[in-house]
């Protein structure tokens, strides 16, 4: 998988007076795990590979490729995000999934944006969408509905509320009230840098490519249970 060294704690790299992390949070990753890693800039300081009780090699790639491997037994996206934020050193996160979906090799650009903007959280935005095939129909609106929902209820703008790949400032997590330990938690964090006032919120178009392995969102469910998410979170806090 190519000889790449990865410093798993700080390291003496600052990209624009920052530290970087990079967190994924996996599941059953193997195929994708050491392509995702592989296609992380070494401008980045650190690498969490959060294993989230997977039952392949993905932590043992993981491992290999350098990265530091963070075990949460307790299944859950958003589980598997608050044990990487609370280990990352970076001043900057971003975050990427596990299944090599998300631009990786353009870290650096989003970074930049990220800046220039003066912002503090950068979603990217996988619409419009590059490559037709890379999401489905059904996810295409299911997206589009959760988005409209989130719009709606909370009064904000957001194009694409599912995407997996931000890009922020760590300090500013001391401001939110993340409750999700699920898939909403993707939502969620999103809600929380938009509508405090003291959080600049930014999207940026990005490439989206096919998934690598087996799929785990069950359209259905996930969905139904975010929209659920949405509302007792507007409603109830």
């Amino acid at each position: 998988m190519g000889d790449l060294t990865f410093c798993p704690l700080v390291s003496e790299k600052m990209y624009r007076d920052n530290r970087i992390t990079v967190i994924v949070p996996c599941l059953n990753e193997e195929d994708a795990i050491g392509k995702v890693i592989e296609s992380i800039p070494k401008l980045v300081d650190e690498i969490i590979i959060v294993d989230n009780g997977s039952e392949d090699r993905t932590a043992k790639i993981a491992e290999e490729l350098g990265a530091k491997v963070i075990h949460e037994p307790n299944r859950g996206y958003g589980r598997a995000y608050k044990a990487g934020f609370k280990n990352a050193v970076g001043d900057i996160i971003i975050t990427l999934d596990g299944d090599h979906s998300y631009p990786a090799q353009d870290i650096h650009l989003l970074i930049d944006f990220l800046l220039k903007k003066n912002a503090d959280f950068l979603s990217a935005s996988r619409f419009p969408l590059k490559n037709k095939e890379s999401m489905s129909f059904k996810h295409y609106v299911g997206n589009k509905m959760l988005s409209f929902t989130m719009c709606l209820l909370f009064h904000v703008w957001i194009e694409d509320s599912q995407s997996g790949m931000w890009v922020f400032k760590k300090n500013i997590l001391d401001k939110m009230k993340l409750r999700s330990n699920g898939m909403a938690f993707s939502e969620e964090i999103k809600i929380e840098a938009l509508i405090r006032k003291d959080v600049k919120f930014i999207e940026k178009h990005i490439s989206y490519s096919n998934r690598v392995g087996e799929k785990k969102l069950q359209p259905y469910r996930d969905g139904m249970k975010n929209i659920l998410f949405l509302f007792k979170k507007r409603f109830f806090g």
